[in-house]
């Protein structure tokens, strides 16, 4: 990667987060990466392309902390407690304003459009990830598990911004315990 494209990145990537995909001009992604307009347009060709960037940027950040975690844990069950503590953690940040791909979709809702589909993309790992290692928990229920997790992070990291993050991170934090210990109705009844 070019210097000018990861000074584009990096500033891009600031200031899509902190004041919205919308509110940001390329002009200010320009000034701020100290760049030409031409040398812009040279690495991203439009402003879309430039924020499915940015969402790739986050989202390949956070598949390998994920990763991370993976290789490090002994267990799947500790792996999905030690990603829970990376979001919690994430959400105790300076300067948190929820999940980037959460406010990517509130503000771009048409799922045709590319930075909706980098989104997605996104979820649909997220998701698979989690019902993965739910998977390696032996849990009979995996796939619901994983979907309540990413509800629940989902949850968290919007009420994360809005709110006191302690409260709400040992809540979060209680909630992926419960779901390591809860089993379907079928195992209940087994």
């Amino acid at each position: 990667m070019s210097e000018a494209r990861a000074r584009l990145l990096r500033a891009a990537t600031r200031l899509f987060y902190a004041e919205g995909l919308h509110a940001v001009g390329v002009d200010r992604v320009i000034a701020e990466a100290q760049v030409t307009r031409a040398t812009l347009y040279r690495h991203f060709p439009s402003k879309d392309d430039l924020l499915v960037a940015y969402l790739t940027e986050v989202d390949e950040s956070f598949r390998a902390r994920v990763a991370e975690v993976r290789a490090a844990e002994s267990s799947s069950a500790r792996s999905i407690q030690e990603i829970g503590r990376t979001i919690a953690s994430d959400i105790r940040t300076s300067g948190f304003r929820g999940c980037a791909f959460l406010n990517a979709a509130a503000e771009y809702p048409d799922p045709e459009h590319p930075v909706h589909r980098a989104v997605l993309a996104h979820r649909q790992w997220f998701l698979e990830t989690m019902v993965d290692l739910f998977s390696g928990t032996g849990k009979i229920d995996p796939e619901p598990a994983a979907r309540h997790f990413v509800m629940m992070r989902d949850g968290a990291m919007s009420a994360g911004c809005l709110t006191a993050p302690e409260p709400l991170c040992e809540t979060f934090l209680r909630g992926v315990e419960g779901l390591l210990t809860f089993r379907s109705r079928e195992a209940a009844g087994s």
